[in-house]
């Protein structure tokens, strides 16, 4: 859609914006909160694009006098008019792109805390280590965007693996940034139990899920089952004497939950069901439609080898993703949840498949 075509539109979002704006500095309605927190969450909703709309119009009024200026121009001072001319189309193509973008609809899960869960795939004892780093990588990413990482079910291996992890990331935006995460992740390295010194080539899966609301996925306590026994996660003196942990099987689709991090049965039975209800959330995406993007289906598939979304190449010291093409010679930082400019990448890409798909329609 281009700025002409959507021109109605911005007109109609900026004269809204104006008005909510008018009401909210008016102090006969300054004393009823509960409406001025809605009218100021509105206000800030439309306000990105209303702001660049508002500058798009002031460089597009602008144009046409630099113009007269450089037709009235000579010498030098010609110059320099070409060059305000040249750098006003430049800005308004610049805020048309970024206009744009900010009409796209917005996935309304985009800022809702995510579920992540990692599975040791093909590979073996390699496959769990590299599990068990995912599970690191995504976790210091989390602290460096100041997110909180909750852990809801992790089985470990002797040497310090990990076949599967089930983990919550709490953070403003967090579907947005990790929702691409998703899918088949592959190292190529000397594994430290291989005497040989050959590489070996090992993956495993990556599935992130949105946060589910209750009122988005009612679950049917008929339709649950429930298994109570004691936590294996902890070893020593931390043994527990009552069983916490929770073991839940959706009994209409196999679904099987488990939660044995807290010390509380009750926390551990909030966490399962938090992840059930977004298991047969992204279930019943796949099954209205198989094009749903971060549908867990897709993300996973069957964890072979050939189905790669990225690879961490420690010889070469690079991690590669396939779908931008985009290579980063950098494997400990990456590893150690420098990741941003992947994920930046990402959404980039896929902002610009739809603008084309969009552009397409029209």
């Amino acid at each position: 859609m281009s700025l002409d075509q959507a021109k109605n539109k911005l007109e109609e979002i900026e004269s809204r914006y104006d008005e909510i704006e008018a009401q909210i500095n008016d102090p006969a309605m300054s004393g009823d909160y509960q409406w001025y927190m809605q009218a100021a969450k509105s206000k800030n909703e439309i306000e990105p694009v209303v702001l660049k709309y508002k500058t798009y119009k002031r460089v597009d009024r602008d144009i046409p006098d630099a113009e007269e200026m450089l037709s009235m121009s000579e010498g030098i001072d010609r110059e320099t008019a070409h060059e305000m001319l040249d750098a006003l189309k430049a800005q308004r193509d610049s805020l048309d792109e970024e206009i744009r973008l900010l009409l796209m609809p917005k996935d309304p899960k985009d800022d809702r805390n995510v579920i992540v869960e990692i599975r040791a795939a093909a590979g073996g004892e390699e496959a769990k280590l590299f599990a068990g780093e995912l599970f690191r990588m995504y976790s210091r990413y989390a602290e460096r965007r100041r997110w909180k990482t909750e852990l809801i079910d992790i089985q470990e291996t002797g040497i310090g693996g990990v076949q599967e992890v089930t983990f919550e990331i709490e953070g403003k935006g967090a579907y947005s940034q990790l929702k691409f995460e998703g899918g088949v992740h592959r190292v190529q390295r000397v594994p430290v139990t291989e005497s040989s010194g050959r590489i070996q080539t090992s993956t495993a899966t990556v599935a992130v899920l949105p946060e589910v609301e209750e009122v988005e996925v009612e679950l049917d306590e008929k339709e649950i089952k429930e298994d109570i026994y004691h936590s294996s996660s902890a070893g020593g003196q931390n043994v527990q004497k009552v069983a916490t942990a929770i073991r839940l099987t959706h009994i209409p689709t196999g679904i099987v939950v488990q939660c044995q991090d807290e010390r509380s049965q009750l926390q551990n039975k909030i966490k399962a069901r938090n992840v059930l209800r977004s298991r047969l959330y992204d279930l019943q995406l796949q099954q209205a439609s198989d094009a749903v993007a971060g549908a867990r289906k897709s993300q996973v598939g069957s964890g072979e080898r050939s189905e790669k979304i990225r690879t961490y190449n420690f010889p070469d010291g690079r991690v590669t993703d396939h779908r931008i093409n985009k290579t980063i010679f950098n494997v400990p930082g990456v590893m150690d949840g420098d990741i941003q400019a992947f994920i930046d990448d990402l959404i980039a890409y896929d902002q610009a498949r739809k603008m084309g798909e969009s552009a397409e329609e029209q």
